[in-house]
């Protein structure tokens, strides 16, 4: 069994309509933000962002996140990239167009994270598409896309295995967190994130 992985709290007031991710899952501690200067980063396998993060403040941490990547870790990113933290990161590109189609999103490359889980059900919440993603956050060259959004294939989901060291998983919407305990088949996603990023092996569906 992989360590463990550190889930950073949405900002205090915001995210307050996602599931207790601390609920679903006993791999992982969760830390306040601005509390992440007095945690050891290189005592976790993995560092989980919510899309409700300071991203000014976090980058003040980009040499500690850089130092922990070329450790070996991971990095779990939502959200909209406005403040670019890493030289992988780059600012967010919101969609042309936000018709039905436009919206669709389209799997490009199995990954143990999403194994399992229906296009379908990444498209529609409750019935209304645009909630997976409503644009993306560009790949660096040589990233794995793994899903895109429309007939341009936007890539509102991606993975880089750094040449330095670790990888990012990258989530250009809503929080994947909001899929806890779900009754559909997005309900495999927080499971299968957690032991993903905290290193378990997996079988089938497996990328960097």
């Amino acid at each position: 069994m992989g360590r463990r992985c550190l889930f950073l709290k949405p900002i205090r007031g915001a995210g307050g309509d996602l599931p207790d991710v601390m609920a679903h899952t006993d791999r992982a501690d969760e830390a306040e933000q601005y509390a992440l200067d007095g945690v050891r980063l290189e005592d976790y396998a993995a560092l989980l962002l919510p899309a409700h993060l300071d991203q000014r403040w976090f980058g003040g941490q980009t040499a500690r996140v850089e130092a922990f990547l070329d450790g070996g870790g991971t990095l779990v990113f939502n959200g909209h990239v406005a403040w670019p933290m890493l030289p992988e990161f780059r600012p967010f590109v919101p969609l042309a167009s936000r018709r039905l189609d436009d919206l669709r999103v389209h799997r490009l490359a199995g990954h143990p994270v999403f194994a399992g889980v229906a296009e379908d059900d990444l498209t529609f919440r409750r019935g209304v598409a645009g909630f997976y993603g409503r644009g993306h956050n560009p790949p660096p060259d040589g990233a794995v896309v793994l899903h895109g959004l429309g007939p341009d294939r936007a890539p509102v989901d991606w993975v880089w295995q750094r040449p330095r060291g670790g990888r990012i998983l990258m989530h250009a919407g809503n929080d994947l967190w909001m899929y806890a305990g779900a009754a559909d088949s997005t309900g495999r996603i927080v499971p299968q994130l957690i032991a993903w990023a905290c290193g378990d092996r997996t079988d089938g569906e497996d990328t960097p």
